[in-house]
């Protein structure tokens, strides 16, 4: 019914309320529901099993994934880790040596007390991953673009590896969002995201979501929502559906920026190295524009020391010092000290995530504003 990528934002799961009218979905804002008498009810029985609102959310996304069914949870880890209960002990997983701190700190901490073991690998790497493969590997995991080095993994060529040993493919699409990237058209079994980040755009809620174009995947996946339990609220699921209906303009105007000041730092004497899948130097930047429609609004760049970083950080006025990105408010983080600070040393700094790099998540502000921010700020490390 609707072709366009703002079309389906603003309509899928989203038309008027059938009782009322209303063009924006009711906060189903309840606990339980009335039945009519033992054994027949309207459809809905307790809140953690169904909401309406939630519902619409969900469809929503699946219909902006291109999956079949969409499941939303209390937090990005939360999604990840309902995906991980997927698996069952003895299970072994092939993921990106190269991602989100809180997911490695799961898998490392906290799933391997529970039988499943994990081989990190470059997920640029074709040999490397299929080196890692096991006879009881079920699950590649990857992350693209990677947080925080922008690395790109070829999702076509891991489905393929995926596929050949019957593993299933998941891929954490929260830097690129479903405006730019469609990770199950190249191959994926599952797309998940930090929902907390682009998809609701405004730093206003924590939540998560998974999609799948796999019956049986979503069968288990909904048995896991329900069973384990980690659901949001309906009021994360109501904020999310008033977000995506922006997730277009929003996506295109932090593009916008982020190319102008990576384009701008490029060449920068205080900038060591630059990290963004957009500049034509980047090493994957063909990868790049061949999987992406765009190239979002996270840059990595490396000031080269920790007291670099912490003037330049300390001298930013409109860019804020926080953890979290994707918000409509421009943010600066530091990796090591914030986000990644529980993988270890020497893997961190192999990877590059030193105590000089720092993370900006571009938001949607006026570019002369952000550029003139970043240039006062540079100018107390050179």
């Amino acid at each position: 019914m609707y072709i366009g990528f703002a079309t389906k934002a603003i309509h899928a799961g989203q038309e008027p309320d059938e009782l009322t009218g209303a063009v924006t979905v009711p906060l189903y804002q309840t606990s339980t529901y009335a039945q009519d008498e033992i054994g027949k009810h309207k459809g809905f029985e307790y809140a953690r099993t169904q909401n309406p609102t939630r519902f619409a959310w969900e469809e929503n996304i699946a219909t902006l994934e291109e999956g079949i069914a969409g499941f939303a949870f209390g937090s990005g880890l939360a999604a990840i880790d309902s995906v991980m209960k997927l698996l069952k002990s003895g299970d072994h997983v092939v993921m990106a040596e190269d991602m989100y701190g809180g997911t490695f700190r799961l898998f490392d901490k906290i799933l391997t007390n529970f039988g499943l073991t994990f081989t990190a690998v470059d997920m640029r790497d074709e040999q490397a991953i299929k080196a890692a493969i096991q006879p009881n590997t079920k699950m590649l995991y990857t992350e693209t673009p990677t947080n925080p080095m922008m690395n790109l993994t070829d999702l076509r060529m891991v489905s393929a590896i995926a596929k050949s040993v019957n593993a299933w493919m998941v891929v954490d699409n929260t830097f690129a969002s479903p405006y730019f990237q469609k990770p199950i058209t190249l191959g994926a079994d599952m797309v998940l995201h930090s929902a907390t980040k682009y998809l609701g755009g405004h730093s206003d809620l924590v939540h998560g979501v998974v999609v799948t174009n796999s019956t049986e995947i979503a069968e288990r996946l909904k048995f896991i929502q329900n069973a384990a339990g980690a659901i949001p609220g309906p009021f994360e699921c109501w904020l999310c559906l008033r977000s995506i209906k922006t997730l277009a303009v929003r996506m295109k105007q932090h593009t916008e920026n982020a190319m102008k000041i990576a384009a701008m730092l490029e060449n920068n004497p205080a900038i060591k190295a630059i990290y963004y899948p957009g500049l034509p130097s980047h090493p994957q930047h063909e990868l790049a524009k061949q999987q992406m429609s765009g190239f979002g609004g996270m840059i990595s760049i490396e000031l080269g020391s920790l007291e670099k970083a912490v003037a330049f950080t300390k001298n930013l006025n409109v860019f804020t010092l926080g953890e979290s990105l994707g918000g409509v408010e421009s943010l600066v983080c530091h990796p090591v000290s914030m986000t990644h600070g529980s993988i270890p040393k020497e893997q961190r700094e192999r990877l590059g995530v030193t105590d000089g790099l720092v993370r900006l998540s571009v938001g949607i502000e006026d570019y002369e504003d952000l550029q003139d921010d970043i240039l006062n700020a540079l100018k107390h490390i050179s």
